[in-house]
């Protein structure tokens, strides 16, 4: 997965300042992460008409930008993606009035339904369906297997409702950034099939015999 500072080219003069020199940042803080920073508010300003109320000078943009960074950080956006599908709710919101720094990271994580998966609930219901042993998951979405997975199968089974499904939804949330970022998950083991062939000693006494039965003949 390539970090948002491998995306986005660096950003110019003019408004576009370089936070590495302008603002003290944190060391984590390169110049590739400011240009993406840069670009993002580039696009705030051009969907809020009112971002001024917010940032009325060059310092307070400044600050702001070093404060969305370390957000950022703390929320693990690290991701062109994350931040692309924040700027999508920004021009579906409708408002005038740039979002705070928390507002758009909470726009950067999509619902399940987004993604086009089953919302929390069902996921929640269908996750404890699976976790008796002798469940049968043929069809279980993967998010949700994996997410179960992350929780466990006995404190799906055994734990109180509210204490199971606050965990789950936890890794289920964190799955559905999986999901939209790429990552790999678990995969849903195949299986057994309705018949199974067991050999036993005697079998294979057996099949010898008749082997040497064949040859003779």
């Amino acid at each position: 997965m390539r970090n948002v500072k491998d995306l986005i080219p660096s950003a110019t003069s003019g408004n576009h300042v370089a936070l590495a020199e302008r603002v003290t940042a944190p060391r984590a803080i390169d110049q590739g992460t400011a240009s993406v920073v840069n670009k993002l508010f580039v696009e705030l300003q051009s969907i809020f008409p009112a971002w001024k109320q917010a940032w009325p000078t060059t310092e307070a943009l400044d600050a702001a930008k070093k404060s969305w960074i370390k957000g950022f950080m703390a929320a693990g956006i690290n991701s062109l993606e994350q931040i692309r599908f924040g700027i999508q709710q920004c021009r579906k919101s409708g408002g005038d009035f740039a979002p705070s720094v928390g507002r758009f990271i909470r726009w950067c994580e999509p619902s399940p339904e987004m993604m086009g998966l089953p919302d929390a609930a069902k996921a929640y219901r269908e996750a404890c369906r699976i976790a008796h042993p002798a469940a049968d998951r043929t069809g279980v979405h993967a998010a949700i297997y994996h997410a179960a997975c992350e929780t466990g199968f006995y404190e799906l089974s055994s734990l109180p409702e509210e204490r199971s499904r606050k965990l789950f939804e936890r890794n289920y949330a964190i799955t559905v950034r999986m999901v939209m970022t790429g990552q790999p998950l678990r995969e849903i083991p195949l299986a057994l099939p309705e018949t199974v062939t067991v050999c036993t000693p005697e079998v294979g006494l057996a099949a010898i015999a008749a082997l040497r039965a064949k040859v003779k003949a």
